[in-house]
């Protein structure tokens, strides 16, 4: 590149955008605008930034369908105009986010990093300051003329994962985050070392950027445990409207023998709800048949996960929900990676 990268910051709200009001000891909004004044380190990087808020900062336990939408429209509207972005979030539900806008861009040629922080930015000890910085920084690194990332990543205490294989995993430590199932695709420490071979790269010939903005959120997650009833099974699948199940079941993809249990789940799969199977485990696969505890999930249609996460199986069943496909066609894709979300 001739000139300087220029790198966009979405704020949405959380912690990393909070300051404390000396005065009265609460917490309030950070003025993104004024960013440079609180981390004049940016001015060190060789980029130019700018920045967009939300009107109204939201909790990460208030995110939704409404804000992935309203995220991924202020990266298309300037797609063009900015070669990197950074979109802050709050850490708890920033796994279920940035896998939803994973699957929301088609043919992503530059990179959209999510981060956020453990501590508000204003805090003597906070994690805000590096993640940002090395957001920023991971988000303008060109090689070539491209960017070395051209998908969505979520940046966290020095690591950098593929979005839509994280989990957080701690709610007190610095290193809130994990992909069990993926390398990190960078490590920050004296230097920062981009991991090659794992990267996803698009095409050398340019596509232009797809949006898809149609998400279907008719879906719900179903948490096997030792001693669950046919009743909680059946009140569930017969939620109105729904579409899709998360069967978070046991191990390898094991799931009780029991009759009820298998024909409650065949019922619904024959009414057209689509149900995936994956693991409880924080990592590890699931192996449809493996073991005669889940040939009979195979047998009925369940499909088969893999080692997608629970947040990531959220989001592709509500962006594959909304394609309106047809039943072979949902399996076909559910069971293939898209977006590098699976093995």
């Amino acid at each position: 590149m001739t000139n300087q990268p220029k790198i966009l910051i979405v704020y949405t709200g959380g912690t990393i955008g909070m300051i404390k009001d000396y005065d009265t000891g609460a917490l309030k909004a950070f003025d993104f605008s004024q960013i440079s004044s609180k981390i004049p380190e940016l001015q060190q990087l060789n980029c130019e930034i700018e920045t967009i808020s939300f009107d109204i900062p939201i909790d990460s336990s208030n995110m939704n369908v409404e804000y992935y939408i309203k995220i991924a429209e202020i990266i298309a509207e300037n797609y063009d105009k900015f070669d990197g972005f950074v979109v802050l979030t709050g850490s708890d539900t920033m796994s279920y986010t940035s896998s939803a806008i994973s699957f929301m861009f088609e043919n992503l040629q530059k990179p959209v990093i999510f981060t956020g922080s453990q501590l508000p930015i204003g805090d003597l000890r906070t994690d805000a300051k590096e993640n940002l910085i090395t957001s920023i920084q991971v988000a303008s690194a060109y090689e070539n003329g491209r960017p070395v990332i051209q998908e969505v990543g979520l940046y966290f205490e020095y690591k950098l994962y593929r979005a839509n294989r994280t989990t957080k995993i701690n709610a007190e430590q610095f290193e809130a985050f994990a992909s069990m199932n993926y390398p990190p695709l960078a490590e920050s420490g004296v230097h920062l070392n981009f991991n090659y071979p794992l990267l996803l790269k698009s095409t050398e010939k340019k596509n232009s950027l797809v949006v898809r903005k149609k998400l279907d959120n008719n879906v719900a997650i179903l948490k096997l445990f030792p001693g669950i009833t046919e009743s909680v099974v059946k009140s569930f699948v017969n939620i109105p409207n729904l579409k899709g199940i998360i069967l978070e079941t046991y191990g390898s993809g094991n799931a009780p023998t029991e009759k009820w249990f298998v024909n409650l789940l065949e019922e619904s799969v024959k009414k057209g709800i689509y149900i995936v199977n994956v693991t409880q485990c924080k990592g590890g696969s699931v192996l449809l048949g493996h073991y005669e505890t889940s040939s009979e999930l195979k047998r009925i249609g369940i499909i088969n996960g893999s080692d997608i996460t629970t947040e990531t199986a959220v989001a592709k069943m509500m962006y594959l929900l909304a394609e309106k496909l047809s039943k072979e066609e949902f399996m076909r894709y559910f069971e293939t990676s898209l977006r590098g979300e699976m093995n």
